[in-house]
C-alpha cells in the first residue's frame, strides 16, 4: 500500500526527493500510514477542502477493500 500512496505523492509534489512514507502497524488489523512532503507541496497533497487528500484515502480503501488489515493514510504536516 505504501507503494500506492507514493506513486501517487510522487505526481502531485514538486520535490519528489523530500516525499517520505512510513507504515506503523497499530494492531492485527490496522495500520497507519504516515505521508511526509515538503512543506511548499503540502497543499498540492491536501488539495482544496481536502478533496486530494480524501481521493487518496478512497483509493486507499477501495485497494483494501475484502483485506482483513485495514489502512489509514495520515499527512504530516
Amino acid at each position: 500500500m505504501q507503494d500506492l500512496i507514493r506513486h501517487i505523492a510522487l505526481a502531485l509534489v514538486a520535490q519528489p526527493d523530500a516525499v517520505e512514507i512510513s507504515e506503523e502497524q497499530v494492531d492485527d488489523e490496522n495500520t497507519t500510514i504516515m505521508l511526509k512532503v515538503a512543506q511548499e507541496d503540502l497543499g498540492k497533497v491536501i488539495g482544496k477542502q481536502g478533496r486530494t487528500a480524501r481521493a487518496m484515502r478512497a483509493l486507499l480503501s477501495a485497494a483494501t477493500h475484502g483485506q482483513t488489515m485495514q489502512y489509514r493514510l495520515e499527512i504530516a504536516e
